[in-house]
């Protein structure tokens, strides 16, 4: 296994080329950028403005460019259906595209502490009581953003693209194999605590990049794979599960979608290997232990 980076290799986005898009897209939105805070660099750029209570989120891979629309779509129907959640910058044409970068701009909120597994568990039950959504919004497409990744990877060896690529395929039949408990309808997709925002007036989620009609089960993974991986208390998960009402680790097909969501944490950072040099030591651990199929690893999340 290598991560193939060359020393001399220019990224996408260094740093100083997202300041530039930043200030790219808050002049066409008509903001201040000054003094901004990058509060995340991987999938995303996100930064806070200091001079405004405002988000800005850039899409940092081509491949995934898509994906803005489908979230203005879900924010939008979940403001509709007074679903907390963070709520889009009013008064912008949205998603912004802007010399070749694309943007969403979200109403910052303020933080109170660090959100909890019951927290996210009454979120997710609030979501998922939801009606069916509008034929708009996505599909659960799990394994399609990782293809993606993988043809638009910065750099990646030629025989770590090949074994992903057919772990996609491997795992695309054992999902069209499987027989959910729980009945379809929307999900966040990407439903952890880090993606849930404890402020004055309640628990929000955030990062709605995911929203898409699907198997609910899929929504109480991340949590689970978090405990396994990731070193997080059990007190997370176990909160989730007895809230929800549902133990998805319990259920026969949780091994699949483990796997899953494994492989799309392994491949999220493909897109910025030169970009952000930082998350190369932890895929390379990622991909060995993945490849290996060592289940008990510990993972460190990327920043």
């Amino acid at each position: 296994m290598n991560v193939r980076v060359r020393p001399d290799a220019d990224g996408r986005y260094s740093r100083t080329k997202l300041r530039t898009a930043l200030g790219e897209i808050c002049d066409a939105a008509g903001l201040d950028p000054a003094g901004a805070r990058l509060i995340r660099f991987v999938n995303n750029a996100v930064f806070h403005l200091l001079a405004h209570p405002v988000v800005v989120r850039i899409v940092l891979s081509p491949s995934l460019r898509y994906r803005a629309d489908n979230v203005v779509r879900a924010a939008s129907w979940l403001a509709e259906h007074e679903v907390p959640a963070v709520r889009l910058l009013p008064g912008v044409p949205q998603p912004l595209h802007v010399n070749g970068h694309v943007a969403t701009l979200w109403q910052a909120v303020p933080e109170v502490g660090q959100a909890t597994g019951l927290e996210l568990a009454q979120l997710l039950k609030r979501l998922h009581a939801l009606p069916a959504p509008p034929d708009h919004l996505a599909r659960w497409e799990p394994l399609g953003d990782v293809r993606r990744r993988l043809a638009d990877a910065e750099e990646l060896d030629p025989e770590d693209r090949e074994f992903l690529a057919n772990r996609c395929t491997e795992l695309e039949a054992e999902l069209a194999g499987l027989e959910y408990h729980l009945p379809q309808g929307v999900i966040h997709g990407d439903a952890h605590v880090g993606n849930v925002i404890s402020t004055p007036i309640g628990p929000l989620l955030c990062d709605l990049d995911s929203v898409c009609f699907g198997p609910r089960e899929w929504d109480l993974t991340p949590l689970a794979v978090g405990k396994l991986r990731f070193r997080h208390t059990g007190d997370r998960y176990r909160q989730l599960s007895r809230a929800y009402g549902f133990d998805v680790t319990k259920w026969p097909g949780f091994p699949v979608l483990r796997q899953v969501r494994e492989l799309k944490l392994t491949t999220g950072v493909l897109s910025i290997l030169r970009s952000n040099p930082d998350v190369r030591t932890e895929l390379a651990k990622r991909l060995q232990s993945f490849r290996s199929g060592d289940t008990r690893a510990r993972w460190t999340p990327h920043r």
